[in-house]
C-alpha cells in the first residue's frame, strides 16, 4: 500500500516538474544543435530489465519527458527484457515456461538483435555483468570531450561506478539510495542518554540500545529495530550488518559449507542476545492494543511502525522516511494516540574492521550505452541531460532517492537534520565475482541454502538452539543440500528434511526454475 501511494505521488510530482523545467532545460541545450530540425528526426530506444506498457507513462515522466521536450526531433521508445503485462493472462504452463527464461539472456538479445536498444537503465549488478561481456561503451571519452565535472557528483557514487567498471566509467546515475540510523531525540533526552553520533560501530549502537530499553508490556520502549516496518529479527537483516565482511556461505565450487566459523558466530550472537532480551522487538511486542483506536481516522498507516509510535529509540531507514516523518508530524494532531516525533539521523553503523565503511549504496538507475547502439551519440546526450545540474535541480525535490550531485542534496522544506549521513561514509566495496555469478546462474537452487539458514536462525532466536548449534546444523544440513543441488541444480527440491518441524509437517515441495 505504501509503495502504491509513493508511486502515485511520484507521478503527480513528475507531471508538474516536466512543464516547470522545460524553459530552463531548453536554454541549457547548445545553440548550435539540431534539436529542432524536422528533417533529422531520430528514435532513441531505451532498454530496461523489466517493465510494461502499463508503466510507461510513469517511466516517461521519470526519465524521458523532459529530454523529449528539449530535443524536439528525438522520439523515445522503451523496450523491456521481461514484460510484466504479457504474464497477466498467461496460462499456468506459460507461467512455468516464463520462469525458465533467463532474463539476462533476453536483455542481451535486446541489445544485440536486429534493432538494438541504444541506452539502458539498469542496476549495478547487471551493469557489471554487461561490462564483463563487453556489451557496453566506456563513457570516459564523452566525459572528457564535454568536460563533465565529475567532482560535482557525490564521491561515493563515483567510487562505486569506477569499481563497477574496473576504474573506467561505463555509466552515470542521476540518483542513489542508502540507509542511515534514525533516532528519537526526545526518548534519548528523557532517558538521560547521549544520542548516537556519526561513525559509531554496531557494538556501540547495540550498547546504546540496551541503555534505551525500558518498561514492560505495551509500555515497553525498545532500543533498536533493524527495519522501520514491524518487528522480528531475521537472517537477512543480520547479514546486512556484516555485509562489508563478505562472509561466504559455501566455497567457490558450491560443494562445501563455510558457516561454522567464529566470524559467523559473532555476526549472529549479539543480535540474537538483544532480541531475546527484548532490546530488539518482535511482531507480537508491537501489536496495537485493540482497545486503542484513532476514532474518526479511516486508515492508520503507523500502527505497525514502532518508530512512529515512540516505541523504538533507533531504527534503520532510507530517505523515504524523511518525507513520511514530515507528513506524520504535520498531521499528528489528527491521530489521538500519537505524539510529535523529534528525530534526527546519523551514519549507518560500521564494523570495527572497516570503520570508514557504512552500509551499502544502491545505484538502481545507472544509464549506460549499448556497444551495438545505432544512435550512440544520442544515447550519450540522454545520459548527459539526465545527470545534468539543470535536471538535478528539479529531480532533487524527490525524497525517495538522493541526487547524485552533491549540490542538490539538501534538507527538505526547511527541516534541519544531518543529511550528510546519507553519503558521508564509504559504501561497501562493489566486487563482481564472475565465477560466483556463473555458479548461481547454473545452480539457481543454491538460493535455498539461505532459506535453511533463515530457518535455523529463527530457532536460535526462539532459544531452541544456541547460535553455535544453529550454525553447526546449518553447516551439516547445507553440505547435504549442496550435493543435492549439484545433481539437481534447477528442478524441484524437497526441503522438508532441512526445515523446522513446522515446515516439515507441511510437507512443502519447493519448485525453482532456472534463469529466474
Amino acid at each position: 500500500m505504501q509503495s502504491i501511494r509513493r508511486l502515485r505521488l511520484l507521478k503527480s510530482i513528475s507531471v508538474m516538474l516536466v512543464f516547470a523545467v522545460f524553459a530552463a532545460l531548453a536554454a541549457a541545450c547548445s545553440a548550435g544543435d539540431d534539436s529542432d530540425d524536422p528533417n533529422n528526426r531520430r528514435t532513441l530506444r531505451i532498454g530496461l530489465m523489466s517493465g510494461s506498457k502499463e508503466d510507461e507513462s510513469y517511466l516517461r515522466q521519470q526519465y524521458s519527458d523532459m529530454f523529449e521536450l528539449a530535443k524536439k526531433n528525438i522520439d523515445i521508445e522503451f523496450q523491456y527484457a521481461s514484460d510484466w503485462s504479457s504474464m497477466r493472462f498467461a496460462s499456468e504452463e506459460e507461467m512455468k515456461e516464463q520462469q525458465r527464461v533467463d532474463n539476462y539472456e533476453k536483455l542481451k538479445e535486446m541489445m544485440t538483435g536486429a534493432n538494438p536498444v541504444d541506452v539502458l537503465i539498469l542496476d549495478q549488478g547487471t551493469v557489471a555483468r554487461l561490462i564483463q561481456d563487453n556489451l557496453l561503451v566506456p563513457l570516459d571519452s564523452y566525459i572528457k570531450k564535454d568536460k563533465i565535472d565529475l567532482e560535482a557528483f557525490v564521491p561515493a557514487v563515483m567510487d562505486t561506478l569506477r569499481e563497477i567498471g574496473n576504474n573506467q566509467i561505463y555509466g552515470l546515475t542521476p540518483t542513489f539510495s542508502s540507509s542511515v540510523l534514525f533516532y528519537n531525540k526526545k526518548l534519548f533526552s528523557e532517558a538521560g542518554v547521549n544520542p548516537p553520533t556519526d561513525g559509531m560501530t554496531w557494538d556501540q549502537i547495540f550498547d546504546l540500545a540496551v541503555q534505551m530499553s525500558k518498561g514492560t508490556g505495551k509500555d515497553r520502549v525498545f532500543g533498536l529495530s533493524l527495519s522501520d516496518w514491524g518487528g522480528d529479527l531475521n537472517f537477512y537483516s543480520v547479514n546486512n550488518i556484516v555485509a562489508p565482511l563478505k562472509l561466504r556461505m559455501y566455497d567457490d565450487k558450491g560443494e562445501t559449507m563455510s558457516v561454522d566459523t567464529p566470524q559467523w558466530e559473532r555476526a549472529w550472537k549479539r543480535p540474537v542476545e538483544l532480541y531475546r532480551q527484548k532490546v530488539i522487538p518482535n511482531q507480537e511486542d508491537l501489536m496495537p492494543d485493540p482497545q486503542e483506536t484513532n476514532e474518526g481516522v479511516r486508515y492508520d498507516p503507523y500502527s505497525n511502525r514502532p518508530f512512529f509510535t515512540n516505541r523504538v529509540a533507533m531504527t534503520i531507514g532510507g530517505a523515504y522516511m524523511i518525507n513520511e516523518l514530515k507528513t506524520f508530524n504535520e498531521n499528528v494532531d489528527k491521530l489521538k494516540k500519537y505524539q510529535l516525533i523529534d528525530w534526527d539521523i546519523v551514519t549507518y553503523p560500521t564494523l570495527p574492521e572497516m570503520p570508514d565503511v557504512g552500509g551499502s549504496m544502491y545505484l538502481g538507475s545507472i544509464m549506460v550505452v549499448n556497444s551495438k547502439a545505432q544512435n550512440p551519440d544520442d544515447a550519450w546526450e540522454f545520459i548527459k541531460f539526465s545527470t545534468s545540474k539543470e535536471t538535478a535541480k528539479f529531480k532533487a525535490r524527490s525524497t525517495y532517492e538522493m541526487s547524485s550531485l552533491t549540490e542538490f542534496i539538501k534538507p527538505i522544506d526547511g527541516l534541519s537534520y544531518n543529511i550528510e549521513a546519507f553519503y558521508k561514509l564509504k559504501p561497501n566495496k562493489f566486487e563482481y565475482n564472475e565465477a560466483e555469478d556463473k555458479l548461481n546462474r547454473e545452480r539457481p537452487n543454491l538460493m535455498y541454502i539461505s532459506t535453511i539458514g533463515d530457518q535455523l536462525f529463527q530457532k536460535a532466536l526462539r532459544g531452541d538452539l544456541t547460535v553455535k548449534e544453529a550454525l553447526q546444523e546449518w553447516q551439516a544440513n547445507g553440505n547435504k543440500l549442496l550435493q543435492e543441488i549439484k545433481t539437481n541444480p534447477t528442478g524441484e527440491l524437497d526441503l522438508t528434511p532441512y526445515m523446522s518441524d513446522e515446515m516439515s509437517r507441511q510437507k512443502e515441495m519447493v519448485p525453482r526454475a532456472a534463469g529466474g
